[in-house]
């Protein structure tokens, strides 16, 4: 008998593969992050059972312990999604794999100084403000591309791509100029001899719009794991 966690996996690779051949892209350019933050590492372990490998934490506290909890699964790769303090980076740069939130230089200087020598370098995104809202974290969209200058000549760090939050809206036009902004930045940084890979957004509600504008990893959280428990903090 097929269980939940396995059933929930391949309704959401289902909805991603379909996007993606609406989109006239190929389902295996887009990626899969599962978002755990906030659930216990036993849902984890039973979605690893059933083939996720990538998984998504945003508070510090809470990555460090389940990197610890779960350091039995080897082939486990964790990214670390939130925002990032200076006096709180140094576990993050110790056991992630990826970082998606750099919006600030002091951040990846950082990151790249803790960085084991025995590790490979860190990939990271930059984490771009595409909706202009002053609650949000992310470097303004004209600034990108001097952030960007400064992260990919760090010696420890892999810059890979963009990340962004859009604004809260069922307005899909809205979320679409969004993702596209999103999307032009990566092709103009390209320009430039950067060689991006990743646009890391969309999310549960949204995958089907982002992937259209060219997400090559979306995050799913309550889509896979269900309602969020009270937030944890960092």
């Amino acid at each position: 008998m097929t269980d939940h966690f396995t059933l929930t996996l391949a309704h959401i690779r289902a909805r991603i593969d379909a996007a993606a051949q609406f989109a006239s892209r190929d389902p295996a350019t887009v990626g899969l992050l599962a978002v755990s933050k906030t659930f216990p590492t036993e849902d984890i372990r039973s979605f690893y059972a059933a083939g996720q490998r990538a998984f998504g934490e945003n508070y510090v506290q809470e990555f460090t312990d389940k990197v610890a909890a779960l350091a039995d699964l080897a082939d486990l790769e964790w990214h670390f999604i939130g925002p990032l303090q200076r006096n709180k980076t140094r576990s993050v740069a110790a056991s992630a794999h990826w970082v998606h939130a750099i919006d600030r230089l002091i951040i990846a200087e950082r990151l790249s100084q803790q960085r084991p020598n025995q590790l490979p370098r860190l990939n990271v995104c930059i984490q771009v403000n595409v909706s202009g809202e002053a609650s949000k974290s992310g470097v303004a969209p004209e600034e990108t591309l001097e952030l960007a200058r400064h992260v990919a000549a760090l010696p420890n760090l892999n810059l890979r791509g963009l990340m962004c939050i859009p604004e809260p809206t069922r307005d899909e036009a809205a979320l679409a100029a969004q993702f596209e902004q999103l999307h032009q930045l990566q092709a103009q940084l390209n320009e430039q001899g950067y060689a991006l890979d990743t646009l890391s957004m969309g999310m549960s509600s949204d995958l089907e719009v982002a992937v259209a504008h060219g997400a090559t990893l979306v995050r799913i959280g309550t889509a896979l794991f269900g309602a969020r428990p009270n937030k944890m903090t960092a």
